[in-house]
């Protein structure tokens, strides 16, 4: 599946007939996913389905773990550049109180994010009606091809750079 984080057709359930495999190791293969999904959009959907089924793991879902990192392999010098002219800017403000209720000892927590100096709601932003082919959203939430994918990012504004690229920008910036 060149080109696509999982196939288009990946359907992951819990399976409770499926060999189990170590959860300690696919959690720690979720949680480096996770990290990079802040400067590689295109694995957000892939990384969010397979993080479901982090409390027991069997083997068909870390054979999808696996074809992430696969993908990434094969994508390895992609990565986004957020650059200051482009007006977009993200905003997030987040607070919890961990075990604040005496009674209950359960924990209340909060965000607010802002895309430039529009209010994401519950992550949702209001869209109009918007034609299919400039739905930006789908960087986000759906496993794209990698025209696709390229096509979204210089919408959005984004570079999509080589880290010999992305090393230079950031040693100019701190000139």
């Amino acid at each position: 599946m060149a080109g696509q984080t999982l196939g288009k057709k990946s359907k992951l359930d819990k399976d409770l007939q499926g060999k189990p495999v170590d959860a300690t190791l696919y959690r720690g293969m979720i949680g480096s996913l996770m990290y990079l999904t802040s400067s590689r959009p295109d694995l957000t959907y892939a990384v969010c389905l397979c993080a479901r089924y982090q409390a027991k793991p069997i083997e068909k879902h870390l054979i999808a773990v696996k074809q992430v990192f696969r993908y990434l392999k094969g994508t390895i010098n992609m990565g986004i550049w957020y650059s200051k002219d482009t007006g977009m800017f993200l905003t997030a403000y987040a607070d919890a109180d961990h075990a604040g209720c005496q009674d209950t000892r359960h924990s209340t927590s909060g965000s607010a994010q802002f895309i430039s100096d529009k209010f994401v709601e519950n992550g949702i932003m209001e869209l109009y009606f918007v034609r299919t082919e400039f739905q930006l959203a789908d960087i986000f939430t759906k496993p794209l091809q990698r025209e696709r994918f390229n096509f979204l990012i210089e919408k959005l504004g984004i570079r999509s750079m080589s880290p010999e690229t992305l090393k230079r920008l950031a040693e100019e910036t701190d000139e």
